[in-house]
């Protein structure tokens, strides 16, 4: 039986740059009450790259923005040929090893909540429950005039039907599910309005430039109030929608873990930053914590 550790934050002064020590990370799930908070380094061993690391997407792809996508008729369709094309890829990814450790976590009881910066939806296809999806899911459509919402599976079916023979050659695909396209690429593809009332669709997305949902941020900072501590997944925390967990977590005096191979903006406010792979990593400890992890996908 492992003994339930007093955990206490640390000043940043006093931290290594990096370490692959995971008894804080262990000791932390055993004494439960821990809040996870992933970014997209947890679904790269899925096959979805990330934005920040080493060779992410933000090198040579410029995400779609709010301001851009609401405003042109011909950012729309390009939004669109490459979001259809890579949903393609993207439907067939799977949860690895470290969205299944995640789950695992939960059934032992070790978690309070989870929320991901994610759209992929591969925490609930590992059998994680309750996850609050931060920046929204792909796996929904949103209309900006009417506000219905519909199945992303019933778009691409009107998507397909509207442009038969669309199979452009990506040169690879994004986080966020778009494909790199040139412009030639995507040619006249068409796009298809609301079915109810003939209005703008868009993915049920958080873009960049777009404001997370302030009920949204409430219910994640309710989820930091209740926590013991903060444990952050393959997240670099560059943007605040994630950093300011971190500083909430920190400033109320509860643990900060970060397990992400490179440096991250929440490192000051962290017990620990563990340098080492997720999937191993995670698997790791739920070893040490005799909890399976299963092999869901």
């Amino acid at each position: 039986m492992r003994m339930r550790p007093t955990l206490s934050w640390v000043p940043p002064e006093d931290l290594p740059p990096g370490t692959t020590d995971l008894e804080p990370v262990a000791d932390a799930l055993s004494v439960g009450g821990v809040l996870v908070l992933s970014g997209a380094g947890l679904s790269t061993e899925s096959g979805i790259p990330d934005y920040r690391g080493k060779g992410g997407s933000l090198t040579r792809h410029t995400p779609m923005t709010y301001p851009d996508f609401t405003a042109s008729a011909q950012a729309r369709r390009r939004y669109w040929a490459r979001s259809h094309l890579g949903l393609r890829t993207f439907g067939r990814a799977r949860p690895n090893a470290g969205h299944r450790a995640v789950a695992a976590f939960g059934r032992h009881g070790a978690l309070s909540g989870v929320i991901t910066q994610n759209v992929d939806g591969l925490h609930q296809a590992a059998g994680s429950e309750h996850v609050v999806e931060l920046h929204g899911s792909l796996d929904r459509v949103v209309c900006l005039s009417c506000g219905a919402y519909s199945p992303r599976g019933e778009l691409a079916r009107r998507l397909e039907e509207a442009n038969p023979g669309f199979a452009p050659v990506a040169a690879a695909i994004n986080p966020d599910g778009d494909a790199d396209l040139t412009d030639d690429q995507v040619g006249d593809f068409r796009v298809v309005p609301c079915a109810q009332c003939g209005g703008v669709l868009k993915p049920d997305v958080v873009f960049f430039g777009e404001a997370v949902p302030p009920a949204r941020v409430e219910h994640c900072r309710e989820l930091v109030r209740e926590a013991a501590s903060l444990l952050v997944l393959g997240s670099s925390l560059t943007v605040m929608s994630g950093l300011r967990f971190v500083r909430q977590a920190a400033g109320a005096g509860k643990p900060v873990l970060i397990v992400n191979q490179d440096p991250t903006r929440g490192d000051p406010h962290a017990l620990t930053r563990v340098a080492l792979p997720l999937g191993p990593a995670l698997t790791a400890v739920a070893g040490q914590l005799g909890i399976p992890v299963g092999d869901r996908t």
